[in-house]
């Protein structure tokens, strides 16, 4: 009776270990931790879409998948995509999916700088200052038919924000929305 329990003990110390390790080593290699959006932030960016038409939804950096399966169980009609590079929460995310049977969501593990958006319509993200630097570089050369950008927290450098939803919470968060034409860069 005590081995069995010492070695349940010794497992899930084991668990708990590996998860760690994992985030941590994600955190480090892509020099950000999978932060989820607060839920007014969730609200604000989901209102957002509902503004953006039809088209195919990609969430850049999907993280434990918490507003991708929302957005996907909202629209199911329209394509979502997320991509999201931390093994951990893409495989926690893509459990959610077969669980909840979305049909209309893909999951990659990749990472999205390399990502083809010809056929996405609305980017989502919640990134950090150089991220967003580099999604305005690739929104600027790469022939895509991306129509919004929808971003929490951090402004697209470089491009004028079509609305900002100042959150109410401590910091007055925004929340940006951007229409992407090439003529406006």
């Amino acid at each position: 009776m005590i081995i069995s329990e010492l070695l349940l003990l010794i497992s899930l110390i084991f668990i708990v270990l590996l998860i760690t390790s994992s985030i941590v080593y994600s955190t480090v290699k892509l020099g950000i931790s999978p932060m989820p959006s607060s839920n007014k932030a969730y609200f604000s960016m989901m209102q957002l879409v509902d503004k953006t038409g039809s088209g195919t939804i990609v969430d850049l950096g999907s993280g434990w998948g918490n507003f991708v399966i929302r957005i996907a169980k909202r629209y199911p009609q329209r394509q979502v995509v997320g991509y999201e590079l931390s093994f951990l929460p893409w495989l926690t995310s893509s459990c959610i999916k077969k669980i909840l049977g979305l049909k209309n969501l893909t999951l990659h593990r990749k990472n999205f700088y390399l990502a083809d958006f010809s056929k996405a319509s609305v980017l989502i993200c919640y990134l950090f200052p150089e991220a967003m630097e580099k999604i305005s570089h690739k929104l600027q050369v790469e022939k895509s038919n991306v129509s919004f950008l929808i971003s929490n927290n951090f402004a697209l450098p470089s491009w004028q924000a079509y609305r900002t939803i100042r959150l109410n919470d401590f910091y007055k968060s925004p929340v940006y929305l951007y229409k992407i034409s090439k003529a406006e860069t």
